[in-house]
């Protein structure tokens, strides 16, 4: 399960860094960083596609972050909440074989309503990778609190695994805060979309 507490102060350093340049988890401080506007606008949009709306071939822009083998929960592994295609995170990227992706979640209870469905795909045009809804992102007992179900300036926020297991645990890191920022997307992506296929961290976290 993709965990972002102990890379949420990074990132909040990155988001400044990058209004600061104009460029395009501590629950506890998600409305410092994303605004009650922010939140409002990221749930009525996983809103509208949990609703089953034809969203096929749509393109979107969501915020992408990355985890890894390093700070995976539990820590040092690639396991997953919901496997589909992989029975840990991981994936090439192609269309068969698309990267492990985590989302947010409602818990109640023991059952967790997932904002994007197990299974969906995504084609992240500037990784030029496929991946694959397979696992949650954030945990505890009400993960709906943290960043990823709350979404960035209304966006939805999307968690890709980086893979790292046979990379230093610094470089991996780094690579999750070299992806970290707005991407564009298309949601249920059709086959046939460049691919720079191969591990993320591995492939020396390519941006196109």
């Amino acid at each position: 399960m993709s965990n972002l507490k102990q890379r949420i102060g990074i990132v909040v350093a990155l988001l400044a860094f990058t209004s600061a340049c104009s460029t395009s988890t501590n629950t506890n401080s998600r409305n410092q960083i994303y605004g009650v506007s922010g939140q409002n606008d990221a749930v009525e949009t996983v809103s509208r596609l949990a609703t089953g709306e034809n969203f096929f071939g749509q393109k979107m822009q969501v915020y992408l972050t990355g985890y890894s083998y390093w700070d995976n929960t539990p820590r040092g592994s690639a396991q997953i909440a919901r496997p589909v295609i992989h029975r840990s995170a991981g994936g090439t990227g192609t269309y068969n074989d698309p990267v492990t992706l985590a989302v947010g979640h409602v818990k109640t209870g023991s059952r967790s309503a997932m904002d994007f469905q197990t299974g969906t795909r995504f084609y992240i045009e500037r990784l030029r990778k496929y991946a694959i809804v397979e696992d949650l992102c954030g945990d505890g007992n009400r993960p709906q609190d943290g960043p990823c179900h709350s979404g960035y300036n209304g966006r939805p926020w999307i968690d890709i695994y980086v893979g790292g297991r046979n990379s230093d645990k610094e470089y991996t890191n780094n690579c999750t805060y070299r992806i970290t920022g707005l991407q564009n997307v298309i949601l249920n992506p059709s086959p046939g979309h460049p691919v720079n296929a191969g591990e993320i961290t591995a492939g020396g976290c390519q941006v196109f």
